[in-house]
């Protein structure tokens, strides 16, 4: 009777208190071991990128040139070596880390902020508005971005602020596509309607009842296209159309590294290093994210 009478009180205190949506996201996400640890590690690189210059990493170090220290070895004063011009790699790489984060992150939000209103606006509307949008979609998918993003910075010239844009504007087309696929299918739902019968208008709608829904496979896209960002900037700063130096960026940092390559190794190990932990990880954040927002996930 007293194990019946417990199991029947601990039911019920399940049917009072059932988790949250973002609870269970969150356990999905904690089960996801590699993207625990994934985050755990951009974590660590971010606060690494970001505190560096105010505790451990001096500004004279990665800017200026050292004629006594080109191309050192590793060492206990240089822990990861001197570039071709004498400057300390590590702290070249949080000075660099700071504006190829910076980029991906920023290039994100433009990327994602076009994106969702064009998506939102062509699912909601559909008809010829969809079209239009749509086509000048496909459009843009067709034409190689790197080439457009080459034209873009040699027109107003190499900066990070042209970086962000041009890659931010030329990688909206997934987002558009997810987000219109979602307004198709959410638009025709019971809330949508009772929204439309109380006198919602229709940005109110959009923006309000639909978009949250949406919420999800927007924040999954938005986590992969940090990455995908960070692999842009990377490969245009290697052709010499990015970030310019003195201003580090890990792109830049392996385009200088390249005549040195064989004879000081470490000067494009580490900036390569960086970039591929860096968006490893973001890659597995975004697998992580995928199934813990899945509410086909089982806990």
């Amino acid at each position: 009777m007293t194990e019946s009478t417990t199991a029947l009180e601990r039911l019920n205190g399940q049917q009072k208190n059932p988790p949250s949506i973002w609870g269970l996201a969150l356990r999905r996400f904690l089960r996801h071991r590699a993207g625990v640890i994934a985050s755990a590690v951009f974590l660590l690189i971010v606060l690494i990128v970001a505190l560096g210059p105010l505790t451990f990493v001096s500004y004279d170090a990665a800017f200026r040139p050292n004629p006594l220290l080109v191309n050192n070895a590793p060492s206990a004063e240089h822990v990861l070596g001197t570039d071709e011009v004498g400057r300390d790699i590590l702290a070249r790489l949080i000075y660099g880390g700071r504006i190829s984060l910076t980029v991906g992150v920023l290039a994100m939000v433009v990327a994602l902020s076009v994106g969702t209103i064009l998506g939102a606006t062509a699912g909601y509307f559909g008809g010829v508005v969809d079209s239009i949008i749509m086509r000048f979609t496909d459009i843009m998918l067709s034409i190689p971005g790197i080439f457009l993003i080459i034209a873009l910075s040699v027109f107003f010239g190499p900066s990070v602020s042209t970086i962000v844009l041009a890659i931010g504007l030329l990688n909206w087309m997934t987002v558009a596509r997810i987000v219109r696929s979602m307004f198709l299918q959410l638009k025709e739902q019971e809330f949508v309607t009772a929204a439309r019968c109380v006198g919602a208008r229709n940005a109110r709608i959009m923006w309000t009842h639909i978009l949250p829904n949406a919420i999800a496979p927007l924040a999954v896209a938005a986590t992969l296209s940090i990455g995908s960002a960070i692999l842009t900037e990377t490969s245009v700063s290697y052709l010499g159309l990015g970030i310019q130096p003195p201003l580090p960026s890990w792109g830049n940092m392996l385009k200088n590294a390249q005549d040195v390559i064989w004879s000081a190794p470490w000067v494009a190990t580490f900036p390569g290093l960086m970039i591929f932990f860096s968006t490893l990880c973001i890659n597995f954040m975004g697998d992580a994210l995928r199934d813990a927002l899945d509410p086909r996930m089982k806990l």
